[in-house]
């Protein structure tokens, strides 16, 4: 069974993908989507983080990820696994609370679950080379969970 974090970050996928074209509505779309999943308090909140946290970051999200994907243009990637690769970007960069290998872990599962085996080696690649790129912007060996980054919130 899924814990409460991984729900939260399936509906953070899922509302991602649903606003990809209007991401100003996000909040109403969240509400829906949580309610709908039934999400406990602590776990709607993080996903509302994480969503908002990537719209705010979006074009430095998109950035660094056109820049971590050697051979895919971003357009070019399914929309799932693009909204999986915008939430791990935004938690392996911004918000640096979780352990770099938790974040890919749950990166590959959901795109594992949402958009098929295959997914999972994909999401892996990319933000392997996102977690070398963000160590190496924060000064750091890695592991994130040591406060917010320089690059802000």
């Amino acid at each position: 069974m899924a814990g409460p974090r991984h729900k939260a970050r399936q509906v953070a996928v899922s509302v991602l993908f649903e606003v990809e074209a209007r991401p100003q509505e996000w909040e109403a779309a969240l509400t829906y989507a949580a309610e709908l999943q039934e999400l406990p308090l602590a776990a709607n909140s993080f996903a509302r983080e994480l969503v908002a946290g990537v719209v705010a970051h979006l074009a430095e999200i998109d950035s660094l990820l056109q820049a971590s994907s050697s051979n895919w243009r971003l357009e070019q990637m399914g929309a799932l696994e693009r909204a999986v690769l915008r939430l791990a970007a935004e938690e392996l960069s911004w918000r640096r609370q979780d352990p770099l290998a938790v974040v890919i872990d749950e990166a590959v599962e959901l795109a594992k679950e949402m958009a098929g085996p295959e997914a999972g080696a994909f999401v892996n690649g990319v933000l392997g080379r996102v977690a070398r790129q963000s160590a190496v912007a924060h000064g750091g060996n890695g592991n994130a969970g040591s406060g917010p980054s320089p690059a802000g919130r």
